[in-house]
């Protein structure tokens, strides 16, 4: 007799205890009682069952099978609502126990197994909690069709299998005879759209390569949904085996642009070349070259890849993102933004009360700078402005040299270099116009020069590699406001390029003892962004040892902790391949040790969204330590970069970075507002707005110019009214305080980047896949910002230009096949998740029409809203090549 089950009705287990110890009298009267209530059919039915049960005991064979047949129809053909349990198990739950009693006599045949098929279904209402009788009696039943006996019957024997597997592995026992059931239930569930059921089941029992068998035209793409969405959530190294499983799918059935997708995600250049190799069609690779360019990474197609010379260079032009800036001004221009702008339109010092303005008149360098900057960003891409390309011969008589010596000594250097960030992508005509600065007799007017060439030059390959012939020869000048410019140049422009030619030139400065810190910091900086990812050895080597031939008092300047992010930037997003090198970092002087040791984290398990590394960051968090300690601040930066891979995780470290605000120390509360920027970057979430508009108005200043500068991140792009609202209140606010007014600017011109056409977002594809060069560039600022008072606001503003690595257009354009602009109607709205939903759902909600090409804000996600196109690339965004539908017929 089974203990009673605690998940079926009460006073069930009673029943049936009564049922056996007293078959005389008390049932009788109870089922004289029921009987009343039940309905003539169900009566009937309840009195055959009843029968079937005798006769099941009769001793004639034949007898017994007719009884077994009859229940087995009864069970089968009885349908119940989803609440109820069906009648006939109903009915036959008090003789549960006396059929089971009466299997065990049985002698084996035919009719036996006949009859264990129909205790393991009985068992599916009856059997106590893990028991697994249902799979017991369906292994020793006989070998037909499950999917008869119902879909919960298959659900339960799921449950039952995963928990029998985990049992069998502990004890290493044979699983043959589970591994036959469980293709019967996948089979099952592929055929009747239960994907995710199906690869759950797989999960348990580790083995997902059955899946690639069962998947057909019909469900591939729910199932490979399922797979790479559930990938966020699984532990290392189960989250590779599902994407593989994933990117085979999509291989098998051509996806060619998922499975390109997933290659990047995983970093696996082999698998890219493979897409590249099985697919035929053209016009489809030039598509993958648009993936590739938007990701970011340097990619060299060879012919194997593609045959026809021809053919190859137009896909690594794509590749090179020659394009970009054309598309970007088609943008502009069909949008109607090419007027440029000038940092008074951005400031709107008109609608605030009159004690600002008056203050805004004095000409100050600082507040020049803060324009230089304002211009840049908001004119970013556009080719002209106000300031700095204004021709010579117009009426006021100036040149851009007016502007630029406006500023004093260092800021030089910033504006001179805002004249790259104008012209940015557009390599001939910047290059072109910085030329005349590299005439200058002012060295910092050259370094500006020279880091402007690097941003004209960023995100942007060429063959005859200009970055690298212009700043290669001034990297080993005497001044070192040059070298700086230089070294920055070419961190900026070959980002991800993983160039050995410039590593020969950089890693002797990184060992020169004479050099000066900052040399070496931004040298450090930019080895990390070139050979950003690649864990590459002797980059990291020479940084260890630069690390350790620094004297005590150089590891104490706030510079000196951008040499450990450099290492960090090594290995971002790699996870364990860190582990040696940070088992080195632990003999490093005990400055510097802890801090790197956090950065290291922070970088290698950015974007995985690794829980164990957000809670051993929190715990180092916790502590409240002396004043001089400064490896809180990158631990706290860690716990947003580990956390902005999926939304659950932001939601999640959101909260707890509200709770390190109320407990933690002043070094912490520091980091928290730029910890903040980096999880909702060009994302303008209320509520992390109002937080940040709360610490704006912070007593400690530094908590105050973070949570400014993260508010210009929140909002960058996006021309937010609502943040703009903020800081023009702030900028009133802090009129007497030139730092923070500093701040309050740069942030200004954050929010209106590229007029509202630019993001920052190091995310794309769906929020799938992460930049590396893009993440790299935001983390190199969001140190720099941990100690604002000697770096943003001392002489080393132009880091702030480090952002230029994630600034991408937040567009849609849509192009036909000889990749000229083509205008279709597309549906915008808020994106949302169908994973494992039934039927074909909505992927958007609360959409609007518009014409291509279009901006897509953070969360939104585009569709075609015409037949007449068929587009190339499975996610609407950047460019997509669209191809006439063949079987599109106009409706006269």
């Amino acid at each position: 007799m089974a203990p009673q089950d605690p998940n079926t009705p009460s006073g069930s287990g009673k029943r049936d205890e009564e049922s056996v110890k007293v078959p005389a009298k008390d049932p009788k009267k109870k089922d004289e009682k029921k009987d009343e209530d039940l309905s003539e059919e169900d009566l009937e039915l309840k009195k055959n069952l009843e029968l079937y049960v005798e006769r099941v005991q009769d001793p004639n064979p034949a007898l017994q099978r007719n009884a077994l047949e009859s229940m087995r129809q009864e069970i089968r053909t009885s349908t119940s609502s989803m609440t109820s349990v069906p009648k006939p198990l109903k009915y036959l739950r008090p003789h549960y126990g006396t059929l089971k009693a009466f299997y065990e006599t049985m002698a084996d045949s035919d009719v036996k197994k006949y009859l264990a098929d129909i205790l393991s279904v009985l068992a599916l209402t009856m059997s106590a909690e893990g028991e697994r009788e249902s799979l017991k009696y369906r292994l020793l039943g006989s070998e037909g069709d499950i999917g008869s006996w119902g879909h919960e019957y298959v659900r339960n024997l799921a449950g039952e299998i995963s928990q029998e597997y985990a049992k069998r592995q502990s004890e290493e026992a044979p699983i043959d005879d589970l591994m036959e059931l469980v293709q019967q239930i996948v089979a099952f569930h592929m055929k009747h759209n239960a994907e995710p059921e199906a690869v759950d089941l797989l999960m348990e029992v580790e083995d997902l390569d059955l899946l690639v068998e069962h998947v057909d035209k019909t469900n591939f793409k729910r199932t490979c949904l399922y797979l790479t969405s559930s990938a966020r959530y699984l532990p290392g190294p189960d989250d590779i085996l599902v994407l593989d499983i994933a990117y085979l799918i999509y291989m098998k059935f051509e996806e060619y642009p998922n499975a390109l997708q997933i290659a990047l995600f995983l970093d696996n250049l082999q698998n890219v070349r493979q897409v590249f190799q099985s697919c035929d069609d053209l016009l489809r690779k030039k598509q993958f070259c648009y993936i590739l360019a938007r990701h970011g990474i340097s990619f060299e197609l060879d012919d194997e890849m593609v045959a026809e010379d021809d053919d190859r260079e137009a896909l690594q032009d794509i590749i090179n993102n020659s394009k970009l800036s054309e598309g970007y001004l088609t943008l502009a221009r069909d949008i109607e933004v090419m007027e440029a702008k000038t940092p008074e339109d951005i400031y709107k010092a008109h609608l605030l009360d009159g004690r600002a303005s008056a203050g805004a008149s004095v000409d100050s360098a600082r507040q020049n700078l803060a324009a230089t900057f304002v211009n840049a960003f908001v004119n970013a891409g556009f080719g002209q402005d106000k300031l700095m390309t204004v021709p010579s011969d117009a009426s006021s008589g100036g040149n851009s040299g007016n502007w630029l010596f406006k500023n004093k000594e260092h800021g030089k250097t910033s504006a001179a270099a805002s004249l790259g960030m104008i012209l940015l992508w557009d390599v001939d005509s910047g290059l072109a116009q910085i030329d005349k600065y590299f005439h200058s007799s002012d060295n910092h007017v050259i370094a500006g020069a020279l880091l402007g060439v690097g941003i004209v030059n960023c995100s942007i390959k060429n063959d005859c590699d200009p970055a690298l012939a212009l700043l290669g020869e001034y990297i080993d000048k005497e001044d070192p406001s040059i070298r700086i410019g230089a070294i920055m140049g070419l961190g900026i422009a070959y980002a991800g390029a993983q160039n050995e030619q410039i590593r020969s030139k950089l890693t002797p400065i990184l060992n020169d003892a004479k050099a000066p810190l900052d040399v070496v910091a931004f040298t450090a900086i930019s080895l990390g962004l070139i050979y950003v990812g690649s864990c590459n050895e002797e980059v990291a080597q020479a940084i260890i040892f630069a690390l350790m031939d620094r004297s005590d008092s150089e590891l104490g300047e706030p510079l000196a902790r951008l040499i450990p992010l450099s290492l960090g930037l090594l290995y971002l997003g790699k996870q364990e391949s860190v582990e040696a090198t940070a088992e080195v970092s632990k003999t490093f002087n005990e400055k510097i040790r802890k801090h790197c040791d956090m950065t290291l984290l922070s970088c290698a398990y950015a974007g995985t969204g690794n829980v164990l590394k957000v809670q051993n960051l929190l715990g180092h968090c916790s502590q409240h330590l002396e004043k001089n300690e400064t490896h809180q601040g990158p631990a706290v930066l860690g716990i947003a970069m580990i956390a902005m891979a999926e939304e659950l995780g932001v939601e999640m470290a959101i909260r707890s970075l509200e709770h390190l605000l109320q407990y933690g120390e002043q070094n912490i509360r520091r980091a928290v507002p730029l910890a903040l920027g980096l999880l909702c970057i060009s994302n303008p979430k209320v509520n992390v707005m109002d937080t940040l508009s709360r610490l704006s108005h912070d007593t400690d200043s530094e908590v105050a110019m973070a949570a400014v500068i993260s508010l210009g991140l929140l909002g960058a792009g996006t021309n937010n009214a609502r943040i703009a609202g903020m800081l023009r209140n702030l900028s009133s606010y802090y009129y007497k305080d030139a730092s923070l007014l500093f701040c309050v600017r740069i942030a200004q011109g954050l929010v209106h980047l590229g007029k509202g056409l630019l993001t920052l977002n190091p995310y794309h594809s769906d929020r799938f896949l992460l930049s590396p060069t893009a993440l790299g560039g935001i983390i190199t600022l969001m140190h720099a910002c941990l100690d604002m008072k000697a770096i943003i606001l001392g002489k080393y503003h132009y880091v702030l230009y480090f952002l230029i690595l994630a600034m991408q257009p937040r567009m849609l354009l849509t192009v036909d096949e000889n990749l000229k602009p083509l205008s279709v109607p597309v549906r915008v709205g808020q994106a949302v998740d169908v994973v494992g939903q039934a039927g074909r759902p909505k992927t958007i909600t609360g959409f609007q029409t518009h014409s291509t090409p279009v901006l897509l804000a953070a969360g939104d996600r585009a569709e075609l809203a015409t037949e007449k196109y068929i587009p190339l690339s499975p996610i609407l965004e950047g460019f997509v090549i669209l191809k006439e539908n063949p079987d599109y017929r106009e409706d006269n």
